[in-house]
């Protein structure tokens, strides 16, 4: 299967020059992760930004100085075990198509799996590709936390847990995004400097005003975001299947849980393409 079978040729894109405003524009209206930067004159691609850097430099207002340069591309006649290989080996999860550095279409994760992977016969159990070491938070627990702790695990998703330990629900990326803006803080910094005479002292007191851009979230709780449908696997799960749910759902990561719905890991778009190489 060649990779213009199932690239979207309809590409949301940004632009340099361009500010970092209206890429949070493109993500939140077209609920996307990320998109390629084009040089607004000449269209030839210049790069690709995603929600990570975003969220990881809220201070900055240029797209220039946050994109990704010189990303990985492919061309339409490549097959598609080619491109999930590229995605693989760079840990990427959305890859430019593209004739004469311009692009053309674009194939992400969720594209591999809902177009390609879950026609596959693939019965093999997906405990072979889940992600065991998950981040989780009780779902009373206050977006800010909830992001933190994504954050100290450098994780992009996190799975709610009921008072019972059970899992209720899994917060993204894009629901932090959803749930945030970018404030302006003002900091106020003091330092006394003190000169000694022989007969008088003079002191003096410089202030000094940062302004920094922070992510702001909002006063929500986590069960006040997530879905109130818990779309699960287990570990013997197929890939097949867990390709096909994913698909209906319109998802990219699902939570892996046991008998007793407690979490034991994370399957996502991106660990399942492992089972087209494998």
């Amino acid at each position: 299967m060649k990779i213009s079978e199932i690239m979207t040729e309809d590409v949301q894109f940004g632009t340099i020059p361009g500010t970092i405003s209206s890429i949070y524009e493109i993500l939140r209206e077209q609920k996307l992760s990320g998109v390629p930067i084009v040089k607004k004159q000449t269209g030839e691609l210049a790069g690709v930004i995603t929600r990570s850097d975003l969220i990881k430099n809220p201070d900055e207002d240029q797209v220039a100085m946050v994109m990704s340069r010189n990303p990985i591309t492919a061309a339409p006649s490549e097959d598609v075990t080619s491109v999930v290989r590229k995605m693989i080996n760079n840990n990427i999860r959305r890859v430019p198509i593209t004739e004469d550095n311009k692009i053309i279409g674009i194939v992400t994760s969720a594209d591999i799996t809902n177009k390609a992977l879950w026609k596959i016969n693939n019965t093999e159990p997906i405990e072979k590709y889940m992600v065991r070491n998950v981040p989780t938070v009780w779902e009373k627990t206050p977006l800010p936390v909830a992001y933190s702790i994504t954050s100290f695990f450098n994780f992009k998703s996190v799975i709610a847990l009921t008072d019972e330990s059970k899992a209720s629900g899994i917060l993204t990326e894009t629901d932090f995004i959803n749930e945030s803006e970018v404030v302006e803080e003002q900091t106020v910094h003091n330092s006394s400097v003190s000169t000694e005479g022989d007969k008088w002292t003079w002191n003096s007191q410089s202030v000094m005003y940062i302004l920094k851009n922070k992510l702001q979230f909002s006063d929500k709780l986590v069960k006040d975001v997530i879905n109130d449908k818990l779309i699960s696997v287990t570990r013997k799960t197929s890939v097949k299947e867990c390709a096909n749910i994913l698909r209906q759902n319109n998802i990219e990561q699902v939570p892996v849980l046991n008998m007793a719905d407690e979490p034991i890991g994370l399957i996502r778009a991106s660990d399942l393409m492992h089972a087209m190489i494998e």
